[in-house]
């Protein structure tokens, strides 16, 4: 039997940093992976892969010039599934191999095959030809991520209702999809295949998407969303879907049917424990297959037993989970940890990105903190000129009080760069003052900073001062 300081379960994101973390603080680690390669569902059908295609889109489609050339410019003109598969699949290989070599040099051990404990200490790994090892750990971590939600009445046949891990081997493009689920998963294959003039429509049962974006951003983003053609159905839930001539329908509460040539379900997602044999090591998932933790030290109800990335649920970002397993693995050494920053960004890939950190302002409203905001649209900035862009706009809101930043909510290109600039502010507890007083690099996006900014303290000074401030600004 193999006995290891450090056993993870899963190679994701927070699995493989939690695994490096512990070999480097001098521990004995393994890594179990059930998958062909080591990645997870993040390298091989979840985040590279998405932001691969959307990248891949928006080069070939010439999406980033048409603000100059016009919806008809192509840079390429007839774009087929392996084109986009092509590139894909030469990213993923990257990935697959630079995570072989940070194990390797990092003196991680790997296994392949499928886990499941026989008690709190012990794991049985079902490897090839039907053969088992048995694993000892001192600590463990389930980074086991989750996989697509199938529920029972949507007939899935990997063809032309699929669901979004299937999405990333697609054979060809259709003209026309329905995208069911408006989370950001359904969000970014929405607008992605938007992007490449396939007629899509977004359903979505609730009245709203993004709940846990600033509004004021959502609404732009819709607005910019429907300008180019993309339908929604919110508020209309998909009761069954059938087939008519070998193209799927989806059936809406309300009578209301949507016709398209593929459907995406992208209705949530479930943690992938149901293997795992938890009630064997004193634990219990959730109805979603997730896990509670401890959110300072991501320690389950047993406390040698550590649980990090997407199977704990939100925020379920690769950046977070990153930094979940990082901790997870100190705690489990002894190691002390300062605490975490108070704000991490949140990134949507979407076609226009959407990123955000800090308070939303209905969070500003709700906590009862007299705020103004300043708004810069890019299409007020030289660079945004220069790019071609009609839309995408910075919303930053401060304190009045204390003048103090309070949230950054971006929509728009490079939306997921930018917004690092306000997170460290954000974090270092600075003002609306950085950004007046600072210079930026002219011509660039991330001058909406000083204009949001320049935008906010208008509203907060007098009228004498602030025309004053202006014209000072515009020297």
């Amino acid at each position: 039997m193999m006995s290891y300081d450090l056993v993870v379960i899963g190679s994701g994101p927070s699995g493989r940093r939690a695994a490096v973390q512990a070999a480097k603080l001098g521990r004995s680690v393994l890594v179990i992976e059930k998958g062909l390669r080591v990645g997870g569902v993040s390298v091989h059908t979840g985040t590279i892969p998405s932001k691969t295609l959307r990248e891949t889109v928006l080069n070939l489609t010439g999406w980033r010039e048409r603000g100059f050339y016009g919806m008809s410019y192509r840079v390429k003109r007839d774009i087929e599934a392996g084109d986009l598969m092509a590139r894909l699949n030469k990213t993923l290989e990257h990935e697959v191999e630079t995570l072989d070599h940070q194990f390797s040099r990092n003196r991680v051990d790997t296994l392949r095959g499928l886990a499941s404990f026989v008690d709190p200490h012990r794991i049985e790994v079902q490897v090839e030809a039907g053969e088992t090892r048995l694993v000892e750990a001192a600590r463990v971590v389930i980074a086991v991520g989750t996989r697509p939600l199938r529920p029972p009445h949507i007939p899935f046949n990997s063809e032309t209702v699929l669901d979004s891990d299937e999405l990333v081997k697609l054979k060809a493009l259709p003209r026309s999809m329905t995208v069911v689920g408006a989370g950001v998963i359904g969000v970014e294959y929405a607008t992605i295949f938007s992007a490449l003039d396939v007629r899509v429509t977004l359903v979505e049962p609730r009245s709203s998407l993004l709940d846990f974006v600033d509004r004021e951003l959502v609404d732009d983003f819709i607005h910019q969303l429907r300008d180019r053609g993309l339908g929604f159905r919110l508020g209309s839930k998909v009761q069954s879907v059938q087939f008519e001539n070998g193209q799927p329908v989806a059936m809406l509460e309300g009578g209301r049917r949507v016709r398209s040539e593929m459907l995406l379900f992208a209705a949530g997602r479930v943690g992938a424990t149901d293997a795992l044999n938890l009630a064997a090591c004193g634990l219990a998932a959730d109805e979603r297959g997730r896990l509670v933790v401890d959110p300072q030290t991501f320690q389950t109800e047993v406390p040698h037993i550590y649980a990090t990335g997407d199977v704990i649920g939100f925020p379920s970002l690769a950046s977070t989970s990153l930094e979940q397993g990082r901790i997870a693995a100190c705690h489990a050494c002894g190691e002390p940890l300062p605490p975490a920053p108070t704000f991490f960004p949140y990134g949507i890939y979407s076609v226009p990105e959407i990123s955000t950190v800090g308070l939303s302002e209905e969070e500003v409203i709700k906590a009862g903190t007299p705020y103004e905001c300043g708004i810069a649209r890019f299409r007020e900035t030289s660079r945004g000129h220069i790019m071609g862009l009609n839309g995408g706009l910075l919303k930053m809101i401060v304190a009045i009080e204390t003048r103090r930043l309070l949230g950054v909510h971006i929509v728009g290109e490079g939306a997921t760069e930018l917004v690092h600039i306000g997170q460290a502010v954000l974090n270092l507890g600075g003002t609306l003052d950085y950004f007046i007083e600072n210079t930026f690099n002219y011509p660039t996006l991330a001058e909406a900073y000083k204009i949001a900014a320049l935008d906010a303290w208008n509203r907060l000074t007098p009228r004498r001062e602030a025309v004053a401030g202006v014209a000072t600004a515009s020297l």
